[in-house]
């Protein structure tokens, strides 16, 4: 298991908004939340605009892994308490 320290967390910078002017902004850092089923089908599941996480196509962000301390500045208070999704239920 990897230490808390090491642990890193992702982040999506959209590249593509198109079909999504209201839900995404390129050029803005998005949190990823992980899910390999989504994953499987080439979707990333993010927290978008609107606060609700949703999946969009993987193309449309740059992927970048960032230490956990500074996940905790980036990321938004009110995304603080987003759940994972239920990786027991497959």
């Amino acid at each position: 298991m990897r230490s808390k320290a090491r642990r890193a967390t992702q982040f999506g910078v959209c590249i593509d908004n198109a079909g999504y002017p209201a839900s995404l902004e390129v050029g803005k850092l998005y949190p990823v939340i992980p899910d390999p089923q989504a994953a499987q089908h080439g979707y990333l599941r993010v927290i978008d605009e609107s606060g609700e996480d949703y999946g969009y196509s993987a193309k449309r962000f740059f992927l970048l892994d960032v230490p956990e301390a500074l996940s905790k500045a980036l990321r938004p208070r009110r995304f603080a308490a987003v759940k994972r999704p239920n990786q027991a239920a497959k």
